[in-house]
């Protein structure tokens, strides 16, 4: 049941893709990245309700955690599905993303033109600096930013080092960081197109106001990040744990 739930799930997605393919020519004529992120969102949207069709839905905590103004999301990374759902979760993000994404067909395209802030992993100082100018551009439009410290995606109990750059990017700003939390590996494997159903959960908690020395951003922010993700996997691993106990004594 999982292979035939998976395997529709990504005939679903390649459909759904190529359908709106044909419109790039249209969005690259307009030249608009509101516009584009627009489209963008739209084409997350499908992809979510794909999900809800093989069994995978997504709910939400802590949305008065999240400021009005621009604000510094710092998110774990797991799965294809909080690159895909953070369009909908929080709309018109940049998120700062490695540069081989671009190379993606059509989704590549959409990030290029929306404009995301694409890093060369390999380009050192100029690359913290091309990430510094289009940050303060991005926050001086309105526009929210995204990073994943962890720089590539996970295990559910992984606990890793978290890479400078959020650190730097916290202090060049001067944003509030919204620790942005989820299980989602629990049900879209990390790379793979493997499908498992439930409900992800994505949690954001309390603000960390800018300004903070160094060490204590980082360990409240660490500290904060896992300790979040700890407590939705056991939860949804509990939760299962019971559901199979009952379907045993049934």
């Amino acid at each position: 049941m999982s292979r035939l739930r998976s395997a529709i799930f990504l005939v679903l997605l390649v459909l759904w893709t190529a359908l709106l393919a044909p419109t790039i020519p249209y969005y690259r004529w307009r030249g608009e990245p509101a516009r584009t992120r627009g489209f963008s969102r739209f084409w997350a949207k499908g992809v979510l309700a794909i999900l809800r069709l093989v069994g995978v839905a997504y709910r939400t905590q802590g949305e008065a955690n999240r400021p009005a103004t621009p604000a510094l999301y710092v998110a774990n990374h797991q799965s294809t599905f909080e690159t895909i759902a953070i369009a909908v979760l929080v709309p018109d993000v940049a998120i700062v993303l490695k540069e081989e994404l671009y190379r993606i067909p059509v989704f590549g395209w959409f990030l290029r033109h929306s404009p995301m802030i694409a890093i060369d992993r390999a380009g050192g100082g100029s690359a913290m600096k091309k990430m510094f100018r289009e940050g303060r551009e991005a926050a001086a439009q309105g526009r929210s930013l995204l990073i994943f410290p962890e720089g590539t995606r996970q295990k559910v109990d992984a606990r890793g080092e978290f890479q400078r750059g959020v650190v730097l990017l916290y202090k060049a700003l001067g944003l509030p960081v919204v620790p942005m939390v989820h299980n989602a590996g629990l049900f879209w494997l990390a790379r793979s197109f493997q499908i498992r159903p439930g409900t992800i959960t994505v949690s954001f908690l309390p603000p960390i106001p800018p300004g903070l020395a160094e060490a204590e951003f980082m360990e409240r922010l660490h500290s904060g990040i896992y300790d979040e993700r700890d407590r939705l996997v056991a939860l949804e691993r509990s939760s299962d744990k019971g559901a199979r106990g009952a379907g045993g004594e049934a």
